[in-house]
């Protein structure tokens, strides 16, 4: 038996998560939305762990696992700024860093070479730093008070991680663009 699909198979449940995920938010079952977060973010974790480690990677995978991650967080986001938990010029930085990605990405397989996802230990980190403040945001409208400085440090975080990423992004990607050009 095959079991390649597995980590593919996890994705996709993730991806199914999105939608109970936003649908508790916006009735303000906190403790429940928070809870479909976690096991989406642990389903994050397991998925890259089985494909990493029984080597079951594969191209559908690279694809689907970050966009399984950006669906769910881009929708916490405005959902969260739309209720009015989370500034609304922090999930335009973040929608818009995203747009230039995907957009940079594109314009990259389409003119230069194959484009292959490579995040780097910034843009991970600024993952991490968004699930958190998401995590944050939830628990403290939900079942716990953060203190307000705690949560306006973490929206100025994440602004700063995202728009570094974003400026990384790019630099390194027009460096491989004209490296690769300059090889031809």
């Amino acid at each position: 038996m095959n079991y390649r699909f597995i980590p593919n198979l996890i994705t996709v449940i993730r991806i199914i998560l999105v939608a109970p995920i936003i649908w508790f938010l916006i009735q303000h079952e906190f403790t429940t939305a928070l809870i479909l977060f976690a096991v989406a973010g642990a389903s994050d974790a397991l998925d890259g762990f089985l494909a990493r480690r029984f080597d079951w990677q594969s191209w559908l995978g690279s694809i689907l696992d970050p966009l399984a991650d950006k669906l769910l967080q881009v929708s916490c986001y405005i959902v969260l700024a739309w209720m009015g938990y989370i500034p609304l010029w922090l999930v335009v930085t973040i929608v818009l860093r995203d747009i230039v990605i995907i957009m940079g990405a594109f314009i990259y397989h389409r003119r230069i070479t194959v484009f292959e996802a490579e995040p780097s230990l910034i843009s991970k980190f600024n993952t991490f730093v968004q699930i958190v403040l998401i995590l944050m945001v939830v628990l403290h409208i939900g079942l716990y008070t953060l203190p307000e400085l705690l949560l306006q440090g973490m929206f100025y975080l994440v602004f700063f991680t995202t728009l570094y990423s974003g400026i990384d992004y790019v630099y390194r990607w027009t460096q491989r663009a004209v490296k690769h050009q300059s090889n031809e």
